[in-house]
């Protein structure tokens, strides 16, 4: 490890902290090793994030609670300040130690995961879930950027899309782990633990998966910040500068309003369908064909591990090779095949009467629902001047979690219970739902084609003006 961080530092230059060096990237060993660290960091984040949808019978059995009061807790509690608080970090990402912020972060959302196996009422874990969405903020925006300025842009897609495998290996995780411990403290009762006192048997899981981040933030602070590519000048003429007003950054955000807004409601839609039935595809297999939750977590998740980590994957490699091509849309038409290729499977596996076919429609569904989210990260880090890419990722992010993450768990469980108004009809939620949030999303990735090629344009008038250093 030590040898790896010597390598990178070397690549990276003496001066690497000014961000005005037109350094050479890191060496290719590190630039790896930088995106498995940031890979793991991010697959606790969704363990932490996920687990919840194997807790929905024990928390709604303990807690006295609702579908929706469960789904506020999957969806909106994280989601609120996640999205709220992604705004000023994303701008604190194109000026300050990214690495920095990585590390804080994951610290606050590992403490406050440990905190929700503490919560004693519904509006303190409420409380604690908005914490854990605080610490998650602060990653993504930040990690994107770092890995950007780690990988030329040629291998960029790709680079993103192992980051992004964080998102399935940990959701995956989330409920293969969570199902074995889930069906040992399902019985009901408490746990008598030190220092703390009685606890639900469930909350022990969320002890269980917060402790390991502490180390995880401790070991990503060890990670060495690259240098800032792309830099470009403040005031056309002026000097280099490390940082771009925040008027001018929503001025060329605004700019390319149509590019950003239309390919960010693509991924939002794709991510709606995504996040909703991903917490609810556990309690579907229950209701309908009368599984445990602990076998229904366990086939599940490894079909998120293995078949959402290739798609992400895949999308990322495969927007990389129509970029190499010359398609200038090439990452965009890739988040349109990801979109309508998840349609069929996710119309269908809710209403098939074999759990067998349900779980093999599941992995087409789980697949093309990860490719977008390959290239469309490095989609948007491309089309965006150095300085802006951490606002840019953020604001992007707050749309897409606000969409998909704060409405998509919520969406089918108001459905189930509002419309159909009752919970064993939930396979038909799954699936009318689905159809029509993944036709919005294959509009919004079309409509993004044309004004997405002519923002790459503008980028490179926009750079030559400025003095954009390579």
């Amino acid at each position: 490890m030590a040898e790896i961080a010597k390598r990178g530092s070397q690549a990276s230059g003496r001066i690497r902290g000014a961000g005005l060096s037109t350094a050479t990237y890191p060496s290719r060993l590190y630039a790896w090793y930088v995106v498995a660290v940031l890979m793991v960091a991010y697959t606790f984040s969704f363990i932490d994030r996920q687990i919840l949808s194997l807790l929905v019978g024990p928390m709604e059995r303990d807690l006295q609670i609702s579908d929706t009061q469960v789904s506020l807790l999957q969806g909106f509690a994280f989601a609120l300040f996640y999205t709220l608080l992604g705004l000023p970090i994303g701008r604190m990402v194109d000026s300050r130690s990214r690495i920095g912020i990585i590390s804080l972060g994951v610290f606050v959302w590992s403490l406050m995961t440990g905190m929700c196996g503490m919560a004693k009422a519904y509006w303190q874990l409420f409380i604690f879930r908005m914490g854990v969405g605080v610490g998650e903020a602060a990653l993504s925006p930040a990690a994107y950027s770092v890995i950007t300025d780690s990988f030329p842009p040629k291998g960029l897609g790709l680079a993103l899309g192992v980051y992004s495998m964080g998102i399935y290996i940990g959701s995956g995780l989330a409920l293969v782990i969570g199902a074995e411990v889930v069906g040992f403290v399902s019985q009901g009762g408490n746990f008598t633990l030190p220092l703390i006192g009685d606890v639900y048997n469930w909350q022990v899981v969320f002890f269980v998966v917060g402790f390991p981040g502490v180390l995880i933030a401790l070991w990503a602070r060890t990670l060495i910040e690259p240098v800032r590519h792309g830099m470009v000048r403040a005031v056309a003429g002026g000097p280099a500068s490390a940082s771009i007003s925040l008027g001018k950054t929503l001025g060329y955000l605004i700019q390319n309003a149509a590019a950003f807004l239309f390919m960010t409601l693509c991924l939002s839609f794709v991510a709606l369908t995504a996040y909703g039935t991903s917490a609810w595809v556990p309690a579907f297999f229950v209701r309908t064909y009368g599984w445990n939750i602990v076998e229904a977590g366990r086939w599940y998740g490894w079909i998120i591990i293995l078949f959402g980590t290739t798609g992400v994957v895949a999308g990322g490699a495969a927007g990389d090779f129509l970029k190499q091509r010359g398609v200038k849309a090439g990452r965009i038409w890739i988040m349109i095949v990801g979109a309508a290729g998840m349609l069929p499977g996710a119309w269908i596996f809710p209403l098939v009467d074999d759990p067998t076919v349900a779980l093999y429609l599941l992995v087409p569904t789980v697949f093309f629902s990860t490719v977008g989210f390959g290239t469309g990260p490095a989609a948007l880090q491309e089309m965006m001047p150095n300085q802006m890419r951490g606002l840019a990722a953020a604001v992007s992010l707050f749309l897409i979690n606000l969409i998909g993450l704060g409405l998509g768990p919520t969406t089918y469980a108001w459905t189930t219970e509002h419309i159909f108004e009752d919970k064993l009809m939930l396979r038909y939620s799954l699936s009318y739902v689905s159809i029509g949030t993944l036709s919005v999303a294959v509009l919004f990735g079309l409509l993004a084609l044309r004004p997405y090629a002519k923002s790459l344009t503008t980028l490179e008038y926009w750079k030559a003006d400025h003095g954009a250093q390579h």
